[in-house]
């Protein structure tokens, strides 16, 4: 059986999960106050630093979810996400619309990665 490594737990959850060298990262969100553009971007800046710490990086992502508060803002999202995923390697992904933890948060993005 594979040792399960733990990244950042505390006590409700692990920012990240490694298991049989698949890395699963927990819902990441943006800075409280932006908007939907700049939310996304810090949540794939917080992305690629927890890739890095389980031994991967944003090549190695197999499934992203993402989770907006309103669709409506599909297309800001999309635009920075554009920018940030790997030429060539984009991962399977599926977006929808849900109310999030709290109100000021607009994305949330769950990814599944392999290790390097």
């Amino acid at each position: 059986m594979s040792d399960i490594i733990r990244y950042e737990t505390e006590t409700r959850m692990s920012s990240a999960v490694v298991h049989n060298g698949t890395v699963y990262l927990a819902g990441l969100v943006g800075e409280n106050g932006g908007d939907v553009a700049q939310q996304t971007r810090d949540a794939l800046a917080e992305a690629e630093r927890l890739l890095a710490l389980a031994g991967s990086d944003k090549t190695r992502i197999l499934r992203a979810q993402i989770w907006l508060a309103d669709m409506a803002d599909f297309a800001a999202m999309n635009a920075v996400w554009d920018d940030w995923v790997a030429p060539g390697h984009a991962p399977a992904r599926a977006t929808g619309e849900s109310k999030l933890a709290l109100p000021q948060f607009g994305v949330e993005i769950i990814l599944t990665a392999a290790q390097a």
